[in-house]
């Protein structure tokens, strides 16, 4: 066999350090051994060149990637579309990274490494469905709310400082009263060097901009429930899970929930599995501080929904609180058995979309 068509089917795995601008690429072989590695622009051009590099070198059996939500999201799109297998390399191997130092060409190996030996490794989300339209959107809105709040404190705390006849004037009102009033202001914009019409045109800006940034919430939100109505009509439906957890348990699952094989995978995903604390006689289990942040907090107000709304709910804490456990560990109880549901209905929807897709495909 010629050199040139050994070297092409040989089977090679490779490692990608993602960064704004450039990527670092390195491969290994089929014995985990560096080969080689290069720079390329994060442009599909770039991705286009980075792929043929790779190619070059043998046949692809996966490749890793960092930061795949992130300045790995536009390559992990390139890939999975030429159907390459990709993973998530997640955390680096601090051992290795204190002994050898970090550098961008070190990251891209380790990734390579990672990537073959398939530890440190997840299966990515896929990012080119309903759900990424919905994280995007989720995102926007969080932002907007917080940019309202903003607004309302500056507006409050500058009613404490305002003049007399200012203070007085907007102290006693409702909140949307005070802000529809200050929206409808109409100061003279030429006498800035005033305290008193000064102080009526930043309120007259802070009114105007809390409205624009309400009405934009409230557009997200219409786009959000009908986003979470297509894709989980029966989780909506449940009790005490409203859009917003319903979001963000959507967001947390992924287009491809398919990449979590269980209901326990799930359930760590969400940081609500109880992580084993036993030794010797001692057996116990501990809070699990891991997971996703946003997923353990939208399970948690749903649990706290159920106690106040659900009669069986109900039961099972006081069954729980009977049987000695504290009001927190029967919460993280019911939280675990929320997670084992929503997953179910989850994959279920899942089931559902992937037969639609497969019959209009036919």
């Amino acid at each position: 066999m010629p050199k040139d068509q050994a070297l092409v089917t040989e089977r090679i795995t490779a490692g990608v350090d993602t960064h704004k601008d450039l990527h670092v690429a390195a491969i290994v072989d089929a014995h985990d051994r560096f080969v080689a590695s290069e720079c390329f622009a994060s442009t599909r051009q770039g991705y286009k060149k980075m792929l043929t590099w790779m190619r070059s070198f043998g046949t692809i059996e996966r490749v890793g990637i960092e930061c795949t939500g992130t300045y790995g999201a536009g390559l992990l799109r390139y890939l999975q579309a030429t159907g390459i297998t990709v993973l998530e390399v997640i955390a680096p191997d601090k051992v290795d990274r204190r002994r050898r130092g970090k550098d961008d060409t070190l990251d891209a190996i380790n990734a390579a490494h990672a990537a073959y030996s398939g530890t440190r490794t997840v299966t990515p989300k896929s990012r080119n469905g309903m759900i990424e339209a919905l994280r995007v959107l989720k995102s926007c809105r969080k932002t907007a709310i917080s940019a309202r709040r903003v607004a309302l404190q500056l507006i409050q705390n500058n009613i404490v400082s305002a003049p007399d006849q200012l203070r007085e004037q907007l102290r006693s009102m409702t909140r949307m009263q005070l802000i529809r009033t200050l929206a409808a202001w109409r100061p003279d914009l030429t006498d800035y060097r005033n305290v008193t019409p000064a102080y009526r045109i930043a309120f007259k800006s802070l009114g105007r901009r809390y409205l624009e940034l309400h009405d934009e919430i409230a557009d997200l939100d219409t786009m959000i429930a009908a986003l979470v109505d297509e894709l989980a009509p029966d989780l909506i439906a449940r009790i005490a899970i409203g859009y917003e957890t319903a979001a963000q348990l959507l967001i947390t699952a992924g287009d491809n929930i398919e990449r979590l094989h269980s209901e326990a995978g799930f359930a760590a995903l969400c940081g609500v599995s109880p992580v084993p604390a036993s030794s010797g006689k001692i057996q116990r289990h501990r809070l699990n501080r891991g997971g996703d942040r946003a997923a353990n907090s939208a399970l948690h107000i749903i649990a706290v929904g159920r106690i106040r709304l659900h009669p069986k709910t109900q039961a099972y804490m006081a069954k729980r609180l009977s049987h000695g456990n504290s009001k927190l560990e029967a919460i993280r109880c019911l939280k675990r058995y929320i997670a084992r549901e929503v997953f179910y209905c989850l994959r279920k929807r899942n089931l559902e979309i992937q037969r639609t897709k497969s019959a209009l495909d036919c």
